[in-house]
């Protein structure tokens, strides 16, 4: 078994250039989100960056080199900015492979996603954090969000637009998981992506998954990986999930797992999720983590590992985003697996996995603790002659190596 079939690494050494640049292009939203990483306010901040500073930023982007980094437009709302698909066409321009990641809100229409469309954008990302209207506005905190997003969905896949979905992973839509894949399955994505919540910003007022419940969310969406493409976002374990679901069934053995995900896995089969054709091969997660082939600018112009980790490297008006990214002591600390304590220490799919960042920051105060989530205990795993072959090649991979 090769480690490149169960986890990918970037093309190039991710202490050089990142995979993918998200920018927060303002903060403004009219949605009240239970979870948001960025408390957004319905008017927009008049220090957030102005037209000229986001071309720059773009320009700093795409010095980077060629095939330049994903860059995602996020917020709050992206479309809250009166420039945004002038920006659009001009990061397009300068090679840029451009995302937007917009809210659920009556902009959510066919003549902006066509003005996207037409701007260059390649793909849009949207959130969906109930299977039915009602969970799902409950958590946005405003009614017919549920709506919009799925008219805006289908809009976005008749335009040509890829399409990501992203659900965020609390005690309160753990149970509603299996129905949100239902719904994913149906409607057609490009990808989904379960965010395991960060307690920062509005998600600190929400009751976060045990570890217990953790490990059995994330092997349900290895699961369904079988049917839809799968990732997560602050959920670096999954990439451990992979590697040992990968070996289990090469072993034809199975892992010991939880109530939740026994009843998820009912659920889903009665739902009929995994009804039907499978895909060809299983999505491989990316092994893409805080400051390791990931950056994060802010509104203001402030660059952070994640933008869950609100720790700054520096200001883009100021020094030139490479430069922050590759040389900034923030960035480099966290590129050093050997800066890692706890269990995230001694755990055998450190390299391989490493922990969030954010969230030990986030729970904890040190950026460098063992994340809290997970329930794995170093050393434990059965298959561990396995482990080391498949394991070998990555045990090279750092920060400052160069990844295949």
């Amino acid at each position: 078994m090769k480690t490149d079939r169960t986890v990918r690494s970037p093309r190039h050494a991710v202490a050089e250039r990142p995979f993918i640049v998200i920018w927060e292009c303002t903060r403004a939203c009219p949605l009240a989100c239970l979870h948001c990483r960025a408390t957004a306010r319905p008017e927009r901040d008049p220090h957030e960056l102005n037209g000229e500073e986001a071309r720059d930023l773009m320009r700093q982007t795409a010095r980077f080199g060629r095939p330049a980094p994903l860059f995602v437009i996020t917020g709050g709302d992206p479309f809250q900015r009166r420039d945004l698909n002038d920006l659009i066409a001009y990061g397009t321009s300068l090679g840029l492979r451009i995302a937007v990641s917009p809210s659920g809100t009556p902009t959510l229409n066919r003549a902006n996603l066509t003005a996207v469309r037409e701007a260059g954008a390649v793909a849009l990302s949207l959130s969906l954090d109930g299977s039915t209207a009602e969970r799902h506005d409950a958590f946005r905190g405003v009614d017919g969000v549920f709506a919009w997003t799925l008219d805006g969905w289908r809009t976005a896949r008749d335009l040509g637009l890829k399409v990501q979905i992203n659900t965020t992973l609390t005690r309160r839509s753990l149970p509603d998981l299996a129905d949100i894949a239902a719904l994913v399955r149906r409607e057609g994505a490009m990808l989904w992506s379960g965010f395991l919540l960060v307690p920062t910003g509005r998600g600190a007022q929400l009751d976060a998954p045990t570890p217990q419940e953790v490990e059995d969310a994330l092997h349900f969406l290895h699961d369904c990986g079988a049917v839809i493409a799968t990732k997560t976002t602050e959920g670096h374990h999954f990439r451990r999930v992979a590697v040992q679901r990968a070996i289990h069934a090469e072993r034809g053995t199975r892992p010991e797992l939880g109530a939740l995900h026994a009843e998820l896995t009912r659920r889903a089969h009665e739902v009929g999720l995994f009804d039907g054709q499978l895909r060809a091969r299983r999505r491989p997660p990316m092994d893409v983590s805080s400051a390791r082939g990931f950056v994060f600018v802010s509104h203001t112009g402030e660059v952070h590992p994640s933008g869950f980790l609100p720790v700054s490297a520096g200001n883009v008006k100021h020094t030139p985003l490479p430069d922050l990214y590759r040389t900034s002591e923030l960035f480099t600390s966290l590129r050093d697996p050997g800066r890692l304590r706890g269990k995230c220490a001694h755990c055998e799919f450190s390299r391989v996995c490493g922990g969030s960042r954010s969230r030990a920051h986030a729970v904890t105060g040190d950026m460098f603790a063992a994340d809290p989530s997970c329930a794995y205990q170093p050393g434990t795993f059965p298959h561990q002659a396995e482990l080391r072959a498949v394991l070998a090649p990555a045990s090279l991979r750092s920060g400052s190596s160069c990844d295949r």
